[in-house]
């Protein structure tokens, strides 16, 4: 339960400190998944986008994931 609670924290924190996505850690970003505002969240995907060539198959299959969920919400 502390886990979980820190982890959400955190991910507060960084949504709060940090709205330059670029200078985030992929690993970052893959925790901010559905954590975003949806004023930020257009730059926070281009981000991801971009730095899927560099992903590994784990932080891929977080994101490919999040991608069809977006996509199942917007049909």
């Amino acid at each position: 339960m502390k886990k979980i609670l820190f982890i959400c924290c955190f991910t507060i924190t960084l949504l709060w400190a940090k709205a330059d996505f670029s200078e985030m850690s992929t690993e970052e970003l893959l925790a901010l998944i559905g954590y975003v505002e949806q004023s930020k969240e257009e730059h926070f995907y281009k981000e991801l986008d971009r730095r899927t060539e560099k992903m590994s198959e784990a932080q891929k299959v977080l994101y490919e994931a999040d991608k069809k969920r977006r996509d199942n919400a917007q049909n």
